[in-house]
């Protein structure tokens, strides 16, 4: 009898993740860029709908990638993003480098793959 209630409390687990994923509908509401130095860029994004910080820092993320293909560069470097809630708006404000040649750090996106993976997963970029 347990093994069935666990079973069964397992499943509704389950459900509940995969409703989650079909019931997420963001609103991005934009992005402001602010280029801080030649390398160097704020992106400040806001969306509705986000379900953590997460959505909010890929948002940030598509937009930084698709301004350095825009300024004719390849990568972009993550520094920073601070994430806050109010209201039901999620904002986040994010600051990369971005250069032509793969920069040194770990935190490293290669501008055009991440601009198709944005692409497929619905985010918009800049």
């Amino acid at each position: 009898m347990k093994r069935a209630l666990v079973l069964l409390a397992l499943m509704g687990c389950a459900t509940g993740a995969e409703q989650s994923q079909s019931d997420f509908h963001p609103e991005y509401q934009g992005v402001q860029t602010i280029l801080m130095d030649d390398d160097l860029v704020t992106f400040r994004v806001a969306m509705k709908g986000a379900r953590a910080k997460d959505d909010v820092a890929a948002y940030a993320r598509c937009a930084a990638a698709q301004y350095a293909l825009i300024r004719g560069y390849g990568f972009a470097r993550h520094l920073r993003t601070n994430i806050a809630e109010s209201g039901g708006i999620w904002r986040g404000d994010a600051v990369y480098t971005i250069s032509a040649a793969l920069p040194l750090g770990l935190r490293n996106i290669d501008a055009e793959v991440t601009v198709r993976d944005c692409a497929a997963q619905g985010i918009p970029t800049v």
